[in-house]
This record gives C-alpha cells, structure tokens and sequence, in this order.
C-alpha cells in the first residue's frame, strides 16, 4: 500500500480492463517517472476522447460526428449489414478489407449470467434499420463463444419473419495451427465448415 494519490492512481488504473494490481502499479510508476510533457498530453487525450467521441446514431460505431465514417461512405453497400458485438469488432473485420457493407454495433452480446438481455442491446434499433426492406443480407459475426452464439441464434430467429438472407461467419482451425492444440468445439466447427478444394 502506498499512500495518497499515488494509491489513487494505481486503485483507479487496476480499474481498467485488463489491469490487474502489478500492472495499474507498473503503469503508475511509468507515469511517475516519465516527463509531466507526456504525462499531460496522456491526460489531454483522454478528456478529448470523453468530450469528442460519441456513438454514430445510424450504426452504433464510434464516431467524431452525428455518423461513423462507414456510415457517411456512399461507396459501401447498403443492401448488406454486419452485425457485431462492439466497436473494437468492426476495426478487425476492416482490417481484412473483405468486407464492403455496412455495420451494426450491438453494444455487447445476451448474457443472462451478467444480467444482460435483448433489451439491453442495440436490437432494437437494428430492427428499425432493417424495417425499410433496403438490406438483404444480414451476416451475424458475434463472438464464437456461449454469449455470441445465443446472440446470433436470438437475432436469426428474430429476423426471420422478414425473409432476409441470414448468414454466420464461419468458424474453426486458425490458419498456422496445430490440430493438436484445437479444443473439440473449434474442430468440430471446422469439421461443419469443410468447404470443397477445387484443384
């Protein structure tokens, strides 16, 4: 225990995801030392985040505006929507440059065990974006664990009744591993996904 605002600092750093005890101590140290320069310019970027940043009001993404960038970009296709669990979803799917549609940002997944349900989502507004007919793909990319996968099944189901094509992205061996190594669902799921070589 260390005393005053230096156990201030550290209590509020091991509050962050992903910080545990050493490292909010770690990390108040580094701040300790490091030039009041860096240190103010740390402090700056986090209150322009907190002033700046808001959530684009057609998709759910991050924003600086009213809309994210991909909403406002005319050249994505409006017909297709992905829809993912965060924000930090929709900058791994573009880092692919596969992807030429449009996003839908849940704002996390159903999770009874941590009081989360449908209500608690961005569904509804999902539901409003596909009320118009325009889209005619929803591709449901939510996390490969327990709470994605009853997202997506509640949201397939839901979306049914409009006879949109409604598809999963495919799960199972990452590319360079050793099946060995691959627990029974990821093998499973690759076993499921096997698609046919054309050679």
């Amino acid at each position: 225990m260390y005393e005053g605002v230096v156990q201030n600092l550290i209590d509020e750093l091991g509050l962050l995801p992903g910080v545990g005890p050493k490292s909010a101590q770690r990390i108040a140290f580094h701040l300790l030392a490091a030039d009041p320069a860096d240190v103010k310019r740390l402090a700056h970027a986090l209150l322009e985040v907190k002033e700046k940043v808001r959530f684009c009001r057609v998709c759910g993404n991050v924003a600086e505006e009213d809309q994210c960038r991909i909403c406002r970009d005319a050249r994505r296709d409006p017909h297709v929507i992905c829809v993912v669990e965060e924000s930090k979803d929709v900058v791994a799917i573009e880092r692919t440059r596969e992807f030429r549609g449009r996003y839908h940002v849940l704002g996390g997944a159903i999770s009874p065990i941590d009081g989360v349900g449908p209500d608690d989502l961005k569904i509804r507004e999902l539901m409003t974006r596909l009320a118009d007919g325009q889209v005619t793909e929803l591709i449901l990319a939510t996390d490969p664990n327990l709470e994605g996968e009853a997202t997506a099944t509640y949201l397939a189901r839901l979306v049914k009744p409009l006879g949109l094509k409604v598809t999963r992205l495919a799960s199972g061996l990452p590319v360079g591993g050793d099946l060995e190594y691959a627990d029974e669902v990821t093998l499973g799921r690759a076993f499921e996904g096997r698609r046919l070589l054309d050679v």
